[in-house]
């Protein structure tokens, strides 16, 4: 099969298994099998090549510290995004990339013009309790998070809750070929995180396509 199929109409999004989680305060979908087994493999393996990585430091109190996980921000321009003090610029967007983007509005059925891109090496690598509640993302962001490569857990829980509350944490698996989408109040709400795991797991690459105003 040439490159230019793999970008084009094989893809599986129409045909997702679609999942809905129950959830007070927003919206949590998740959708399997996004793309055909062909294209999520091949475009693992373009992203991993083709992406400019870099390894990204925070300042708090003083200190630098590095972040866990390797990451780009690609998007249109003028689609700047800061968060937690760090202020990334967007690169353009690849034939893959834009691929996925299309596939991923398609699915959501909201517009998207910049991709956060992160890459989990191992299981030491993560991303901590947080929102994604920044200004530039507007009142009710909606997040569209594609994983490719090894499943991870995701784990969820509201800002009101406290230990043994089972209605109010969500740990949920990312497979392989999988769109999760957050919506309506859920970043108003919740916190999430990706945490590391002593688990022998592969490399992932997790896309959170947003909409920056």
């Amino acid at each position: 099969m040439q490159q230019s199929d793999l970008f084009g109409p094989e893809s599986n999004g129409h045909d997702a298994d679609v999942v809905n989680y129950p959830l007070i305060d927003g919206e949590l979908i998740l959708y399997k099998n996004v793309f055909s087994p062909l294209q999520a493999k091949h475009f693992f393996d373009v992203l991993m090549a083709e992406v400019i990585w870099q390894q990204d430091y925070l300042n708090f109190g003083g200190k630098s510290i590095t972040i866990p996980r390797l990451q780009a921000w690609y998007g249109d321009a003028e689609t700047a995004y800061t968060y937690s003090g760090l202020t990334l610029h967007p690169r353009p967007w690849s034939p893959a990339l834009e691929c996925i983007r299309q596939q991923v509005m398609t699915l959501a059925g909201e517009e998207f013009n910049s991709v956060l891109i992160n890459r989990y090496r191992s299981g030491a690598d993560s991303v901590a309790w947080h929102q994604d509640n920044e200004p530039e993302l507007g009142q009710n962001p909606i997040i569209a998070s594609v994983s490719l490569g090894a499943t991870r857990s995701f784990h969820l829980k509201h800002k009101r809750y406290k230990r043994g509350e089972n209605q109010l944490r969500r740990i949920i698996d990312l497979p392989d070929n999988s769109l999760l989408l957050m919506r309506g109040s859920l970043q108003h709400h919740w916190y999430h995180q990706l945490p590391k795991t002593r688990d022998l797991v592969g490399e992932r690459i997790n896309l959170t396509f947003r909409r920056i105003l």
